[in-house]
C-alpha cells in the first residue's frame, strides 16, 4: 500500500554542508578508509597533515604506530568513514588511492549496513547452516552442562529485544572482533551490568559470553566461505590465537575451520555461495586498491536486496532512501519508499523496513517522543538537489565525523520545515501567472533557512491576489506564515525557534501575531495538539 501522506519538499534548496571533524586515540584497534564523495579532507597523523584528499579519493590510515590520528572537513564535503577489519590487510603507512566510479554506490550502501540493522550481507541463521550442510559439517550435538555453547545454540544466534542488550547485539554483529568488557558495553548503551547479562539470558536463552562466542563463529563461517585464511578469519572475529579459534570451531561444528574451508572449495559450485563469497571479499578487493595491486576486481554491477528483521524502536528513526525503491511493513500494510523519500518509522512499533535490488537507504536521525509526535508513518520527498545535504546528516548522526556543534535536533527541524512549505500550499493560490509566480517565490523563501517574509510586486500582481484568493497579497503572506508556524509546532519545533523560521525577530510579536490567527498562543497550541495525538 502506498503511503496515504507523501509530500514534496519545497525547491528552496538544502543549507551549506559545515565543515566537520573526526579525531580518534590509538586505543582504536581498526584501520579508518575515508572516502571523499564531494568537496576535499584533509588527514592527520600525530597532529601533522598526511594527506589532502579530493573528490574521487579514499585514504587509508592504520591503527599500528599512530598515537592520534584525525580527518577534518572543508565546508561542502561529503566523506564517508569506513571502519576495516584489523585482519584486513591494510597498509602498515598512511596511503592515499583513487577510488573507481564503479565503487561509489558499494561504499555508500557499505556504510549503511554497518550503521543499520539490514542484512543484505552477514551471518544469518538460513545461510550459516546452508553453508555447513554444504561442507559436510555436522551441527552442534547437544552440549554438557558447563559447556561453553548452551546445547542447541544456532550458529546465528537469536536477537534479543531490550534496548541496550540489542544494542550490543547489533554492534557484535557489525563488528564481533569487538573485545569490551560487559562494564565498559553497559556504559556504551547507559545500563547497568546486571541488566545487560539479565537481558542478553532471558531474551535469548544463552550468556552474554555464549552469545558473543556463537556470533564471532557465525561470523568466521562467513569469511571461511569468502576464502580468507584462518588465521586472518581468527583476527577478524575477535580471537587472540588460531589454537583458540580452531577449539571453538571444532566444538561448535564438529570440524577445524581449515577442514570447513578445504570442504567447501572442493564442492560443486552454488550460485548463492558464489553470490555471498564475491560481497564477503568486497572490502579486501578495495584494500588492494589502496595497497596498489593491479587487480581487476570491479564492485557489483547490481546491489543485492536487504532487509532488516522484524524489530521495535525505542525512538522515533527517520530514514532516507538515496537510491531505486524500498517498503515499510507494519502489521498487514506496506508503504512504499521510493526514490528521495524521507520516512518517520514511530517508536514502538514493530516493523519490517526492506530495499529492493540495486537500492540504497540511509539513517538521518531520530528523535525521542518529547521531541516528535508520532502516531504512525510520515513522509516527505526531498528533491536530488538535497542528495549532499541529507548524506552528510547521515554520516554526522551515524558516525563521529560531524562539526563541532552538531545539533541532531536539525534534521527534525529540517524535516518539519519541508513538510510545512509543502503544506502550506493548501492556502488558495492565484492563477495568474505573474502572481502564481510570486507566491511561489515567497513559499520557496518559506522553504529554505533565512527565506525572505517581505516581497515588493507590482500592483497588477497584488490585484489578481485580491481577485483571485480574496485576500491582499500581504494577508495571504500572512496567512501562509502561520500556516507554516502551525505546522512546525505540531512537528515538535520550539515557539522561539518557529518564531525565527517565519520571520519574527522577536517571540512576542510571533506569539501575538499567531494568536491573532489562530485564536491560541503558539505554546497552548502546540500542547493541545500534543496531549491529543
Amino acid at each position: 500500500m502506498t503511503s496515504p501522506f507523501p509530500c514534496a519538499a519545497g525547491d528552496g534548496g538544502p543549507p551549506a554542508i559545515p565543515g566537520a571533524r573526526l579525531d580518534w586515540t590509538g586505543a582504536q584497534i581498526h584501520p579508518l578508509l575515508i572516502w571523499v564523495r564531494t568537496g576535499t579532507a584533509h588527514a592527520y597523523v600525530d597532529g601533522a597533515p598526511a594527506f589532502r584528499i579530493t573528490a574521487g579519493q579514499g585514504a587509508l590510515l592504520p591503527t599500528d604506530g599512530c598515537e592520534h590520528r584525525g580527518v577534518v572537513t572543508e565546508p561542502g564535503t561529503v566523506a564517508f568513514p569506513l571502519w576495516l577489519d584489523p585482519g584486513s590487510g591494510a597498509p602498515p603507512e598512511p596511503t592515499r588511492f583513487e577510488v573507481p566510479d564503479s565503487w561509489q554506490d558499494w561504499l555508500i550502501q557499505d556504510f549503511n549496513l554497518n550503521v543499520t540493522p539490514f542484512s543484505g550481507r552477514g551471518y544469518s541463521r538460513e545461510a550459516i547452516t546452508g553453508l555447513l550442510r554444504r561442507s559436510r559439517t555436522q551441527l552442534p550435538a547437544p552440549a554438557r552442562s558447563g559447556d561453553a555453547v548452551p546445547a542447541g545454540a544456532p550458529a546465528a544466534p537469536a536477537m534479543p529485544s531490550a534496548r541496550g542488550a540489542r544494542a550490543v547485539a547489533e554492534e557484535l554483529i557489525r563488528d564481533p572482533a569487538l573485545a569490551l568488557t560487559i562494564q565498559e558495553w553497559a556504559t556504551r548503551v547507559l545500563a547497568s551490568p546486571r541488566t545487560l547479562l539479565r537481558d542478553f539470558l532471558a531474551d535469548t536463552g544463552a550468556t552474554f559470553e555464549q552469545w558473543r562466542l556463537a556470533c564471532r563463529l557465525g561470523a568466521a563461517v562467513e569469511l571461511l566461505t569468502a576464502g580468507y585464511e584462518v588465521d586472518q578469519v581468527a583476527a577478524r572475529v575477535g580471537f587472540t590465537s588460531r589454537g583458540g579459534f580452531t577449539h571453538a570451531f571444532k566444538r561448535q561444528f564438529g570440524s577445524t575451520p581449515h577442514r570447513f574451508r578445504r570442504e567447501l572449495a572442493a564442492g560443486p559450485p552454488d550460485a548463492d555461495l558464489a553470490a555471498r563469497t564475491t560481497e564477503a571479499r568486497r572490502r579486501s578487493d578495495l584494500v588492494r586498491l589502496a595497497r596498489g595491486d593491479d587487480i581487476t576486481a570491479a564492485a557489483p554491477q547490481m546491489l543485492p536486496p536487504a532487509r532488516t528483521p522484524s524489530h521495535t524502536n525505542d525512538v522515533h528513526v527517520l530514514s532516507w532512501m538515496y537510491r531505486g525503491s524500498g517498503y515499510l511493513d507494519i502489521g498487514d500494510q506496506r508503504y512504499e519508499r521510493e526514490r528521495g523519500v524521507a520516512t518517520w518509522i514511530p517508536a514502538g512499533t514493530e516493523h519490517v523496513t526492506g530495499l529492493r535490488e540495486n537500492s540504497i537507504s540511509l539513517p538521518l536521525g531520530n528523535a525521542g517522543n518529547a521531541d516528535l509526535s508520532l502516531a504512525e508513518p510520515l513522509q516527505v520527498h526531498f528533491s536530488p538537489s538535497w542528495d549532499d545535504y541529507l548524506m552528510h546528516c547521515s554520516i554526522s548522526a551515524r558516525s563521529r565525523l560531524r562539526p563541532d556543534g552538531y545539533d541532531p535536533r536539525r534534521i527534525l527541524d529540517l524535516f518539519a520545515e519541508q513538510l510545512a512549505a509543502r503544506r502550506a500550499l493548501s492556502v488558495p493560490m492565484p492563477t495568474d501567472r505573474r502572481a502564481h509566480a510570486a507566491a511561489m517565490d515567497y513559499l520557496r523563501g518559506l522553504g529554505a533557512a533565512g527565506g525572505s517574509t517581505t516581497s515588493d510586486v507590482p500592483a497588477e500582481v497584488h490585484r489578481s491576489f485580491r481577485e483571485q484568493t480574496g485576500m491582499s497579497f500581504a494577508r495571504w503572506r500572512y496567512a501562509t506564515r502561520m500556516r507554516l508556524a502551525r505546522d512546525l509546532l505540531v512537528g515538535g519545533a520550539k515557539p522561539s525557534a518557529v518564531a525565527r523560521r517565519v520571520g519574527y525577530a522577536h517571540l512576542p510579536t510571533f506569539s501575538a501575531a499567531f494568536s491573532r490567527f489562530h485564536g491560541v498562543s503558539p505554546r497552548d497550541y502546540q500542547q493541545r495538539e500534543t496531549d491529543g495525538a
